[in-house]
């Protein structure tokens, strides 16, 4: 990162990828800065458009800055709403524009980009963004649901604050990787284990792995962005994955992950992929009936060896590819992105 406007490169999964950016005039136009400067962080190639109503809002100027980009707001000679775009961000969608797209209208080049978009049956992504009573209105949701009839992805946060707010711009730019990259020929089904086991020796207290699991969110969040389905078989973990993913199985005991692991192999359709980067507690005790008295002086325990997960597993996944990851991260890194980019 050289210059005022350059960004640190996170990933390079929209990388070659053309998105147009659409932003209206709802309050959450303030964090189109903060959303521009992620895609760029995943090498998204930018074309960035302002409602009018957007720009009482937040100045071109400074989406500019951010975007690394001129920015369109009126209607130009060289009409780029009309190009085609691998996939079409509108945040905030005001449910103005919504309405608008739904029945038609085209009274501005945003709203021309839209029509085309949807002419040419290319992805779109809406974040709608409003005070959570004007969202009630039976009105929003026909609205939402005709989205939703034409394939449209639609990204709804929680209430807050009586509101429907913008979701914040990670897990903005991770949908909008995972569904410009997800492609029904390419995109496998894998499942990850991650974090450590903990296995309880009394009421109290466990002997416990350590793992973060902050290996395996990574991995995960690569292998999403990257339009994959991804499972998270987690552990006990430290670390928190930077967006929500949306397939989280919590198993913390040894037996419980491997159980958890079976079942998931027996599913239809079942994982294609499998990668093993849970710390896995391969000794362990029988637990005591409630707690040991602290006052004792001394406290021998003997460990004995539990099953080992990827042995136990490998009857059932027969034919699907399995990693083990050990301390060798960056290898391993190096390793599945070259197959899962080459291979799937």
């Amino acid at each position: 990162m050289s210059r005022d406007t350059g960004v640190d490169v996170h990933s390079d999964t929209l990388s070659g990828k053309r998105v147009l950016v659409l932003v209206t005039g709802g309050i959450a136009a303030v964090e189109s800065v903060r959303l521009t400067r992620e895609l760029r962080r995943h090498q998204a190639e930018l074309t960035v458009m302002m409602s009018k109503e957007a720009t009482k809002i937040i100045t071109p100027l400074a989406l500019a800055w951010a975007s690394d980009v001129q920015v369109i707001y009126d209607w130009t000679p060289e009409m780029a709403q009309l190009e085609p775009h691998d996939i079409v961000l509108i945040a905030p969608a005001t449910r103005n524009t919504i309405s608008k797209h739904i029945h038609g209208i085209i009274d501005s080049p945003l709203m021309m980009a839209l029509s085309a978009a949807r002419g040419r049956g290319g992805k779109m992504c809406f974040v709608p963004s409003m005070h959570q009573d004007l969202f009630d209105d039976p009105v929003t949701q026909d609205l939402l649901d005709d989205l939703r009839a034409e394939g449209v992805s639609v990204l709804v946060s929680s209430v807050e604050e009586g509101k429907r707010k913008q979701p914040d711009p990670v897990s903005i730019v991770a949908a909008v990787c995972h569904q410009v990259n997800s492609n029904s020929s390419r995109s496998k089904r894998i499942a990850i284990t991650l974090g450590a086991n903990r296995a309880p020796i009394d009421a109290v207290r466990a002997i416990q792995n350590a793992s973060s699991g902050r290996t395996g969110w990574m991995i995960a969040e690569y292998l999403h962005r990257l339009g994959h389905e991804i499972i998270c078989v987690a552990g006990k973990t430290s670390a928190h994955p930077s967006f929500s993913l949306p397939d989280v199985r919590r198993a913390g005991e040894p037996d419980e992950m491997l159980s958890c692991v079976l079942d998931l192999a027996q599913e239809d359709p079942s994982p294609e992929v499998w990668i093993h980067a849970a710390a896995v507690l391969d000794y362990f005790t029988e637990s005591e009936v409630g707690k040991r008295a602290s006052c004792d002086e001394s406290w021998e325990l003997t460990l004995k060896p539990g099953l080992n997960h990827i042995a136990e597993l490998s009857e059932h996944v027969k034919g699907a590819d399995t990693y083990r990851l050990l301390n060798m991260f960056r290898q391993f890194c190096d390793v599945i992105q070259d197959r899962l980019q080459c291979q799937f």
